[in-house]
């Protein structure tokens, strides 16, 4: 996984993987769902398993 707090450069293999993984439509199909999950999950405000949503982490109950 990629993050903001590497701010490492990308080699070459890396940049590689990254666009096989745009190309494979079962992984986007996936990444989409997980990305929706996410984000009804925080529009209903069901926390998270091992997470913190959005409330907690500005400290409101």
């Amino acid at each position: 996984m990629i993050t903001a707090q590497s701010r490492k450069e990308l080699s070459y293999e890396e940049l590689e993987k990254l666009r096989k993984k745009l190309n494979d439509k079962e992984y986007l199909a996936e990444a989409i769902q997980r990305i929706a999950l996410i984000l009804s999950n925080e529009i209903m405000n069901i926390p998270q398993r091992g997470g913190t949503d959005e409330r907690q982490r500005q400290g409101r109950k």
